[in-house]
């Protein structure tokens, strides 16, 4: 098992990013980040790339969140 970040689909509304956990898939990347296992699907690169996931905990919104990487 290991935290699969990706993509949902961008259609209309834009691009839907996802996040959970997951196995391994034989299209995966895998990283290590402080002992965490990332699995991301090589066709979500072009996607991801200059994204930040970040954690937001304020009185409007709580949980994580795609952010550009400025």
């Amino acid at each position: 098992m290991g935290l699969r970040i990706g993509v949902r689909g961008s259609g209309c509304s834009g691009t839907s990013f996802m996040i959970g956990f997951d196995e391994k898939k034989d299209s995966d990347v895998e990283y290590l980040q402080e002992g965490l296992k990332i699995l991301i699907e090589k066709k979500h690169f072009l996607y991801l790339t200059g994204m930040l996931l970040d954690f937001v905990d304020n009185q409007t919104q709580k949980g994580f969140t795609f952010v550009p990487n400025s």
